[in-house]
């Protein structure tokens, strides 16, 4: 495989910048949510139910108070993640766009509590979050 050139390596950075303003876009719009609506009155997706079950029955050991990125990012995790994603290729819009999610689900989106995830991953852990009632403590209702 060819290395890419300088003027594609020039729209690749561009294309990440894009990617990054997005996302941040994404995560300041989800912690207005969380604040100013509430965890519990608001859903991520139209098939929530469907995707809360399923979630925590693949992963029902796994920590969404904190989060381990060993969970998302050894080779074996993974493919765990990528089996479980699949199945929602047609069903979630951009089920695996790049999204950030917090680590911590006490705090805010910032640079030492912010992971890469993909879209299906971060609709997992905060649905979970929010059904779980870990995301109570940033509602200011």
């Amino acid at each position: 495989m060819a290395l890419p050139s300088a003027e594609e390596t020039g729209n690749m950075a561009e294309m990440e910048m894009q990617w990054a303003v997005k996302a941040m876009s994404h995560a300041e719009t989800y912690m207005g949510l969380l604040r100013k609506v509430g965890p519990n009155n608001f859903r991520l997706c139209p098939i929530e139910d469907e995707l809360y079950d399923d979630f925590k029955a693949n992963f029902p050991d796994l920590n969404i108070k904190v989060l381990d990125e060993n969970d998302f990012k050894t080779e074996t995790a993974k493919a765990k993640w990528r089996e479980f994603m699949t199945r929602y290729e047609h069903r979630i819009h951009d089920y695996n766009f790049g999204s950030l999610l917090r680590i911590d689900c006490t705090g805010d989106y910032t640079e030492d509590n912010s992971m890469f995830a993909m879209r299906t991953q971060f609709l997992c852990i905060e649905i979970a979050r929010n059904r779980d009632n870990l995301n109570n403590n940033l509602s200011e209702n």
